[in-house]
């Protein structure tokens, strides 16, 4: 063989090699995070959509709201599904993640749940009433609040609305922040508490039937789909949205869960 024909079948083999390479890689299971309970239920279904289409992926569960971006950040995940907009972005602003949107999946009202109460006038002046402790849901959980009557919040608070926010407290109501996935285990100990509802269902409340008050399902805190910057534009992205996005996952929702988590593409 001479030296021309060498150098070509060498440079032919080093293509079929890098190929071959790219191939496995695609082959690998897309790992996406997860808050267990309704998130990971989802995307148990979306999976396999997604295997019909030829993309493999591997659902982990996530037992809070600050790992998923953490693990998805530092590579570990290549994409999340369990948190809105409002929480991503104070997260990429707290943190520095480059992290964005990529597409909506499922709408979770947050509730106003009780032990002790069935209504929220009979809460005791000076009643407990729980939180979550991360700025975005406690903000929602005080904006749930004021719309239902028991306090104002100072023009302007917004989505990020603390207790130090509230100019106005009627009812005295003591407020206990806590996180998120552990408000529901809190109920024996507080007179009401706000409650995700990924988290409410899981622990065996019903959203529509033990609920004091829902929240509208209307508004900025529809669910999403979240990826590295740099891969947004990768064609797996499309692919995942296209399984997520079918009429099959939509049934899925509707019947699974019978209005407590509603579509929300």
């Amino acid at each position: 063989m001479n030296k021309r024909s060498l150098l070509q079948s060498t440079f032919a083999l080093a293509l079929v090699a890098s190929f071959g390479s790219s191939a496995l890689a695609q082959d690998k299971p897309l790992k996406i995070g997860v808050t267990a309970g309704p998130h990971a239920q989802i995307f148990e279904q979306v999976k396999k959509v997604a295997a019909k289409q030829g993309l493999q992926i591997q659902v982990i569960e996530f037992s809070d709201y600050v790992q998923p971006n953490a693990a998805l950040a530092s590579g570990d995940l290549d994409a999340n599904a369990y948190q809105h907009k409002p929480y991503l972005d104070a997260q990429v602003k707290d943190r520095g993640y480059k992290i964005v949107s990529v597409g909506y999946t499922v709408n979770f009202p947050m509730g106003l749940y009780s032990k002790k109460v069935k209504s929220l006038a009979e809460l005791k002046d000076g009643a407990r009433f729980g939180l979550p402790n991360d700025p975005t849901n406690g903000g929602r959980a005080l904006l749930l609040l004021q719309s239902s009557g028991l306090i104002k919040l100072k023009e302007g608070a917004g989505l990020k609305a603390t207790p130090l926010d509230v100019v106005s407290n009627p009812k005295k109501l003591k407020f206990v922040e806590l996180d998120a996935a552990q408000l529901p285990r809190s109920l024996d100990d507080l007179d009401a508490s706000a409650v995700n509802t990924n988290f409410a269902i899981p622990a065996g409340l019903n959203p529509t039937k033990d609920a004091i008050v829902l929240e509208d399902a209307k508004g900025p805190y529809v669910n999403l789909i979240a990826v590295r910057e740099a891969d947004k534009d990768k064609p797996w992205v499309v692919k995942l949205l296209k399984a997520y996005h079918t009429e099959e996952i939509r049934q899925f929702i509707q019947t699974e869960f019978k209005g407590s988590v509603l579509p929300g593409f």
